[in-house]
């Protein structure tokens, strides 16, 4: 099934509404606190949610999933198909299977033509450099090839927008590349296909996303389905050296720390784990890390090797990636020429600007927005601070925003409606034992004794 692009913004993480059990695991691991258990399901909310997958990974019920492209329909739709092996791609393999025989297995699947992400990493790489020699920019500069980790900044860390490196992602590079040459060949734009092999969804959303001219990504096809298909053909693949062009600088962007060792040394820092990727950006608001040039952070753990979409165990893939960088230890670095036409080209210009979001403003009227954090400060003082995520919302801070956003109810906090029904209870006791004046007063105090008897005989029965 092929995706739309919905003109304002598109999620590549959904829900399984039927699988869902309301469980709560999710919303306590989200880290943008983007969802919500409300009638005991799981909703997601498409305004604060990155595509990160940490939900996927939590969800016992298996209730949450990544909407990629089908690989049989994608094919048919154009005349001149182009896959885009991720760098993560190849370390789902053995790594007695050669590179070359992995991109021969795409052929053998339909494609006509393939161009490796991971050489589109290695350019890249020459480019972050040139840049990072400049003059007077933000540091530490942080890298945008992780598409959560560009969106988790616009929305929980905008002032780090700033620092973001402004150049396109070796994704991006590569579909450039790839189509400017499939159209040197003769064929039109239209024509040509390019299909991303993605290891999480937060690059599905990086897909449905591209610029709609040269650097146009048609379509995002999960690693998934494509291991399982070359496995089976694993006695038919050849050796295809001639359509291989990456080495061991590329093809060690699949996990944390082949970005950084992909630009030689230098003052940087790599983090991956959204959480711990949090935990950095908070010390870099701070400028504790201010002696730092630039930072490589990636949402899952391991990086690419550790997304959602991947087949193999992470750290067999981290050791696979090891052998792999041993065996294609050959660059070629562009020439002159070739790297002057790639820029006057636009390869690397990012087509979509980092903007800052408004999703965690509670009003755009600065002094309602004060008395709405007023209230919120006030909500959180009657509730118990648990965090435990019973409300449905990950913490009582989120519920009591959630109060104010008139999305939930104080009560939907079990422990507050405890207190709230016991404190009925006894307004429903004391009033119960209130006599009114134009009753007769024998009668009255019998109906009190009678309450008080049957209280005591309650209390013995009970004991």
């Amino acid at each position: 099934m092929v995706l739309k692009l919905r003109s304002d913004f598109f999620h590549s993480v959904l829900l399984d509404e039927e699988k869902c059990k309301g469980c709560t695991h999710c919303i306590r691991r989200c880290p943008v606190e983007a969802i919500r258990v409300k009638g005991g399901k799981a909703k997601i909310d498409e305004e604060l949610c990155i595509d990160c997958g940490e939900c996927i990974r939590t969800c016992p019920n298996h209730a949450k999933y990544a909407q990629t492209d089908s690989m049989d329909d994608t094919l048919q739709r154009f005349k001149y198909s182009i896959a885009l092996p991720a760098p993560a791609f190849y370390p789902q393999f053995q790594p007695n299977i050669s590179v070359g025989k992995l991109l021969d297995g795409l052929l053998k699947l339909g494609f006509h033509e393939v161009f490796e992400v991971a050489r589109g990493a290695e350019i890249l790489a020459e480019e972050i450099k040139k840049y990072l020699s400049l003059k007077n920019i933000p540091k530490p500069v942080i890298s945008s090839a992780c598409p959560a980790v560009v969106r988790l900044i616009e929305e929980k860390f905008p002032s780090l927008t700033g620092t973001l490196l402004p150049l396109d992602t070796p994704l991006g590079i590569a579909a450039r590349i790839a189509r400017m040459r499939a159209m040197e060949k003769g064929y039109r734009s239209e024509d040509i296909g390019v299909f991303f092999v993605t290891p999480c969804p937060a690059k599905v959303t990086e897909v449905r996303q591209s610029s709609d001219d040269v650097g146009r990504i048609d379509g995002a096809i999960s690693i998934s389905q494509v291991y399982s298909r070359i496995m089976n053909m694993l006695d038919e693949l050849e050796e295809q050296k001639s359509l291989q062009f990456s080495s061991w600088k590329g093809i060690g962007w699949a996990r944390s720390g082949g970005e950084q060792e992909s630009l030689n040394e230098g003052e940087y820092v790599a983090v991956d784990g959204i959480h711990d990727v949090m935990s950095v950006f908070e010390k870099i608001e701070m400028g504790e890390l201010s002696g730092i040039l630039y930072c490589e952070a990636q949402a899952c753990v391991g990086g690419c090797i550790g997304g959602v979409l991947a087949v193999q165990n992470p750290f067999l893939s981290k050791v696979n990636v090891q052998q792999l960088v041993k065996r294609y230890p050959e660059y070629h670095l562009l020439d002159d020429r070739e790297g002057k036409e790639l820029v006057r080209e636009g390869v690397f210009r990012r087509r979509r600007p980092f903007q800052a979001r408004d999703v965690l403003k509670l009003d755009t009227d600065y002094r309602k927005a004060l008395e709405k954090y007023q209230v919120i400060e006030h909500i959180l003082e009657n509730l118990p601070g648990l965090d435990c995520g019973a409300c449905g919302s990950p913490t009582c801070r989120a519920l009591a925003e959630d109060v104010v956003r008139e999305k939930a109810q104080e009560i939907d906090c079990p422990f507050l409606l405890r207190e709230k029904m016991l404190e009925l209870s006894r307004e429903i006791f004391d009033l119960a034992s209130k006599v009114p004046q134009t009753m007769n007063e024998e009668r009255g105090k019998q109906t009190i004794e009678s309450n008080q008897d049957s209280g005591t005989a309650t209390g013995e029965s009970g004991s």
